[in-house]
C-alpha cells in the first residue's frame, strides 16, 4: 500500500468508525459486531503505524468513544476511565508479554479475569458509604447514574471492616440471561421492540429516568478494579480479595498466572466453559498484578500498557443475499446495505449487513442470490466476510453499483481521494437535509431535547424547517397543531432550542456540519481562531498551521464558508444569538514549571490528582514513567521503591511535597 492508497483508506475508516462509536456509546444501538469493529480499528492502527503522518489526535485509535446522556448530571472522573487494547490473536498476547518483560523484567505475575459483556461503571465510596456511581462516558467525564445503580442488589450501599477513607471500585453492570429473557417476553406481550442482546438491554436500562423501572429489570454486577490513595495491598489480586471481605461482588473466576502459557490455559478453558455461565462474557482480561509494576508500565492516551483483553472468536453462518439497499447520509455519502435471508446467529436473527462501499463489494465479488458468510459477536448487524461460490448460480451477474442518488436522482460523484460515492445535492436531497438537522441537535453538538428523528421529519414534512437556522424561528403555536406534539412537549422543545444559545463556540462549530470537522478538530480550531469571523477570513496556509489540520480539512472549511447559502445560515444563527466566539479561560496560573516534567508517586496531604493539576496550571507536564529527561520525582508516603531506585539510577532529583510547594511559591 502506497501513501495515497493509505490516505484514502484511512479517511474512509475514520468516518466509518466515528459513526459506529456514536451508534455504540451515544445511542446504545450498535449496528456491527465487536469483532467487526475491532478489525476496523486494528486496520486503521496498522495504517497509522506504517504512515505516522496520517495519525491524528482525534483518531479512534487514540481516543475513547462516549456514552454521555445529557439527561444526567456529568461528573469528571478523578482517575480517567481508559479502555483496554483488544486482540483476537495469541501471537498478539505473546507480543504483549514480551513488551511487559522488556520494561519490568521477568519477575512478575498476571491476573486473568473474564471480560463481562455489559456497561462499565465506577463506584465512589467515602467513609464506607456509596456516594456516586458514574458511567465511563468519554473517559474524562461520565453520567451520574447513582440513583439507578443503588437499585442493583449486590452493590453494597454501605461497607464495614477496615476500608480506606475514600476509594473507587470499578466494574461491569450486566443483565443475566434469565432477566433478559423475562424482559423480552414482557416486551413481546406489550408489542414493544425487543432488545437485541443483554448488553443493549443493560445500556438502555442504566439510562432510564425512573429508577423503579431499573429495579424491576434485575441487573447484576461484578467489580474488578480498586483505585485510591491508600489501598490496603500492593497487588491487584490481593486488593480484590480484600474487597470481597468488604462485601463487594467480585467474580470467583479470577486466577493468578505465572507465565503466558498459563494465561493460554485459562483462555482455552473459558472459551468452552463460558457458554455454561448465566451471563454473557466475550473474552478474557489479562493484567500485571503488582501495582508498582503497573505504574512503571504506564498508559497510552487511551489504554493501560499493563493490561490487554483477549476477545473470543465470533460465530459465523451462511445465508442468501436477497437484495442491496442504498442509504444516503447527511454528508451525501452513499452506503450499500445487504438484505439477507433471516438467519439465527449468536442468539439473534440477522437480516441486514453494511457493505460499506463499491470497493468492498468488488473485493468480495458479491452478487444477488449468493450464499454469503456472515459473522457477528452478538450484535444486530454483522459483517459479510466471504461468499460460498460453490452455490452460485451459473447465470449470476456481477453486481452493478448505482449511478444516481436513490432519493433525489442526482448523478453520484466520487473523488479520487474518496472511498464512497456522494450525492452533491445537499440542499435538495431529503436525507441530507434531515441528517444535517439531526446532527445539529445531537448531544455532542447543540443538545436540543425533544427533537427526535420522527419529529424532525414531521417538521420538515410540514415545511416548518428546511435547514438548521429555521429551528430558531419556530414558535410553540406552530408545533401544537402537529400530530403527537402536546402543549408540554412543544414548550420543552422551544425551551431546549432557547437554551442551546448558550452552547460554547467549539460545539457550535462542530454542530453546523462542516465535512471532516469532528468534535476534537473543532476544539483545535477554536483554540487558535477564537471566532467565526477569524475562521471565515483564514486562508489555507493559516488553517494548515493549526494542529491536526491537513489540506483536506482546510479545503473543506474554505469550501463551506465560501458557499453563499452557508454564509446566510451562519448570519441567521448569529442573529439568533448562538455563540460564535470563544470565551477566555483562566486555567493557567503561571509558567514557573514550563519545560519541567514530573512523576508523582505515593500519598500526600493533598490528593495526588490535585498536585497533578497544579503542575499543569503552572506550565509543567505530568508523565507516568521516569526517564533520563524527567525533571523531578515528586515522592510522598508509600512511594514506589522501583520509582525511587530508577530516579537515583538516572540522577533524577527526588523532592517531597514541601519542596514542591517551595518551588511553586517562589
Amino acid at each position: 500500500m502506497n501513501f495515497n492508497d493509505a490516505k484514502i483508506r484511512c479517511e474512509d475508516l475514520l468516518k466509518i468508525i466515528e459513526q459506529h462509536n456514536k451508534n455504540y456509546y451515544v445511542d446504545a444501538n450498535p449496528v456491527i459486531s465487536d469483532f467487526e469493529y475491532d478489525l476496523l480499528v486494528m486496520e486503521l492502527d496498522a495504517i497509522e503505524k506504517k504512515f505516522p503522518q496520517l495519525q491524528t489526535l482525534d483518531s479512534p485509535t487514540q481516543r475513547i468513544g462516549s456514552d454521555i446522556n445529557n439527561e444526567f448530571v456529568q461528573i469528571r472522573h478523578k482517575y480517567p476511565m481508559l479502555s483496554l487494547g483488544n486482540t483476537y490473536s495469541e501471537n498478539d498476547l505473546k507480543d504483549f508479554d514480551q513488551r511487559v518483560r522488556k520494561i519490568i523484567g521477568d519477575n512478575f505475575e498476571y491476573v486473568c479475569e473474564l471480560k463481562f459483556d455489559g456497561v462499565s461503571i465506577s463506584l465512589i465510596y467515602k467513609n464506607g458509604i456509596l456516594q456516586q456511581a458514574v458511567t465511563r462516558g468519554d473517559g474524562e467525564k461520565g453520567d451520574d447514574v447513582t440513583t439507578n445503580i443503588r437499585t442493583i442488589r449486590n452493590i453494597p450501599l454501605k461497607i464495614h471492616n477496615n476500608f480506606p477513607e475514600e476509594f473507587e471500585i470499578r466494574g461491569e453492570i450486566f443483565m443475566p440471561h434469565s432477566s433478559f429473557e423475562r424482559l423480552n417476553k414482557e416486551r413481546t406481550d406489550t408489542g414493544e421492540t425487543l432488545f437485541a442482546n443483554p448488553r443493549n438491554a443493560t445500556a438502555g436500562t442504566i439510562k432510564l429516568q425512573n429508577s423503579s423501572q431499573v429495579a424491576k429489570r434485575e441487573l447484576d454486577c461484578f467489580l474488578y478494579y480498586l483505585l485510591g490513595e491508600t489501598l490496603p495491598h500492593t497487588t491487584h489480586y490481593d486488593n480484590l480479595q480484600e474487597a470481597v471481605k468488604w462485601g463487594f461482588p467480585i467474580s470467583e473466576n479470577i486466577k493468578k498466572c505465572q507465565s503466558i502459557n498459563e494465561v493460554f490455559e485459562y483462555i482455552n478453558y473459558w472459551d468452552t466453559e463460558r457458554k455454561k455461565l448465566p451471563y454473557d462474557t466475550d473474552g478474557v482480561v489479562i493484567k500485571v498484578n503488582n501495582l508498582e509494576q503497573q505504574e512503571e508500565l504506564g498508559v497510552t492516551a487511551k489504554s493501560p500498557r499493563w493490561a490487554i483483553a483477549y476477545k473470543f472468536k465470533a460465530e459465523q453462518a451462511v445465508t442468501e443475499l436477497l437484495s442491496v439497499d442504498f442509504q444516503v447520509g447527511r454528508t451525501g455519502a452513499i452506503t450499500p446495505v445487504a438484505n439477507l435471508n433471516p438467519v439465527q446467529l449468536a442468539g439473534t436473527t440477522v437480516k441486514r449487513a453494511s457493505l460499506h462501499n463499491q470497493e468492498q463489494i468488488n473485493i468480495l465479488d458479491i452478487r444477488i442470490g449468493d450464499m454469503v458468510i456472515v459473522e457477528k459477536g452478538g450484535e444486530i448487524i454483522p459483517k459479510i466476510v466471504g461468499v460460498d461460490k460453490s452455490h452460485r448460480n451459473s447465470d449470476s451477474k456481477p453486481f452493478e453499483y448505482i449511478t444516481h442518488c436513490p432519493e433525489c436522482g442526482t448523478k453520484l460523484e466520487r473523488e479520487e481521494s474518496e472511498a464512497k460515492h456522494f450525492c452533491s445535492n445537499e440542499n435538495g436531497c431529503h436525507p441530507q437535509i434531515v441528517g444535517k438537522i439531526e446532527h445539529f441537535i445531537s448531544r455532542k453538538a447543540m443538545a436540543i431535547d425533544g427533537l427526535g428523528i420522527e419529529t424532525i421529519e414531521l417538521l420538515y414534512k410540514n415545511n416548518l424547517i428546511n435547514n438548521i437556522a429555521d429551528l430558531y424561528d419556530l414558535k410553540k403555536e406552530q408545533l401544537l397543531p402537529l400530530e403527537r406534539i402536546a402543549e408540554k412537549s412543544a414548550e420543552n422543545i422551544i425551551k431546549s432550542i432557547d437554551d442551546s444559545r448558550n452552547i460554547e463556540f467549539s460545539r457550535v462549530l462542530f454542530a453546523i456540519g462542516i465535512r471532516f470537522v469532528g468534535e476534537t478538530t473543532a476544539k483545535k480550531i477554536v483554540e487558535v481562531l477564537n471566532s467565526v469571523d477569524k475562521i471565515m477570513a483564514a486562508n489555507e496556509d493559516e488553517l494548515l498551521q493549526i494542529d491536526e489540520i491537513g489540506e483536506r480539512i482546510a479545503q473543506s472549511i474554505i469550501n463551506y464558508f465560501s458557499n453563499q447559502k452557508n454564509q446566510e445560515i451562519i448570519q441567521r444563527l448569529r442573529r439568533a444569538g448562538l455563540q460564535f466566539e470563544a470565551k477566555e479561560t483562566n486555567e493557567k496560573i503561571s509558567d514557573k514549571l514550563k519545560g519541567m516534567s514530573f512523576v508523582v508517586s505515593g500519598t500526600f496531604t493533598s490528593p495526588r490528582e490535585e498536585l497533578k493539576k497544579i503542575i499543569e496550571q503552572h506550565g509543567g507536564k505530568n508523565v507516568s514513567a521516569i526517564s533520563a529527561s524527567t525533571t523531578y520525582l515528586l515522592s510522598g508516603e508509600k512511594s514506589g521503591q522501583m520509582k525511587i531506585d530508577k530516579a537515583n539510577k538516572l540522577n533524577v532529583k527526588i523532592i517531597d511535597e514541601n519542596q514542591f510547594n517551595e518551588i511553586i511559591n517562589k
